[in-house]
């Protein structure tokens, strides 16, 4: 059993480790373009360094659990829960603290799905 544990906990490290792989060039760059910033939450996030390390997180965390969903229907479940966490970070407007929040939030389900995949 501590053997699946280490295997399964080893196999989570490594998802990560590839994440860094397709983090943007930039440390401090937001997942987007922020000279095309169309929203108010999209001009707050490329305006504050700390919302811009959550969105490449919680990007990079996207795409990495994205690669191990089976199917089509969970990968199509998948991105109908980013549209709508979009959506709902959009809610936020310019507001610092309920954007961080939002974040915060969808970082932790993501987080969630790299567990999930690792105990595959």
């Amino acid at each position: 059993m501590q053997r699946g544990f280490l295997s399964s906990g080893l196999f989570a490290a490594s998802l990560l480790s590839s994440a860094i792989l397709v983090a943007p060039e930039r440390a401090d760059a937001a997942s987007f373009d922020c000279a095309r910033a169309r929203t108010a939450s999209e001009s707050a996030i490329c305006g504050n360094r700390a919302l811009e390390d959550r969105d490449v997180k919680m990007a990079t965390l996207y795409s990495v659990v994205r690669q191990f969903q089976g199917g089509m229907g969970a990968l199509g479940a998948m991105r109908d829960r980013q549209s709508e966490w979009l959506g709902e970070r959009e809610l936020c407007g310019a507001n610092v603290a309920c954007i961080r929040r939002s974040y915060d939030v969808r970082i932790a389900e993501l987080e969630r799905g790299v567990t999930a995949a690792a105990g595959r």
